[in-house]
Formats: structure tokens, C-alpha cells, sequence
């Protein structure tokens, strides 16, 4: 029998939101055991005189626990 436990992380990247979940996936991978699959909860842009200038993304990172 598994067990799974999902956190809430956020990330951001002055790229994408794609660079940002990968980011964000490669920091969570360094303290946790078991990633298995992540839900990307919320994207918000920052944008600065007309222009996007950071990309963030609230994800649900799902994990097995050992």
C-alpha cells in the first residue's frame, strides 16, 4: 500500500511559465523523495509598464511517501 501527501509550492521565472514549473519541480526534487506528478493551480504574470517581466505559478506537488 502507497501513501501520497501533496504540497503547495510556488515558483517563478522571468522566462515563462513553463521555466517556471520546471523550476519549480527541479527545487522540490532536491527535498523530497518520490515526486510523482504536479497540478498547476495558478499562473500570475507581473507586468511592468506594459511588459510581463516575471511568469509565477502556484503548483500542487504530489509525492510518495516511504
Amino acid at each position: 500500500m502507497s501513501v501520497a501527501k501533496t504540497i503547495e509550492i510556488s515558483s517563478e521565472s522571468r522566462t515563462s511559465f513553463e521555466d517556471a514549473i520546471q523550476s519549480g519541480i527541479k527545487r522540490a526534487e532536491e527535498s523530497l523523495k518520490n515526486v510523482k506528478g504536479a497540478w498547476i493551480a495558478e499562473q500570475k504574470v507581473v507586468v511592468e509598464d506594459g511588459n510581463i517581466v516575471n511568469y509565477r505559478v502556484i503548483m500542487r506537488v504530489t509525492f510518495v511517501l516511504t
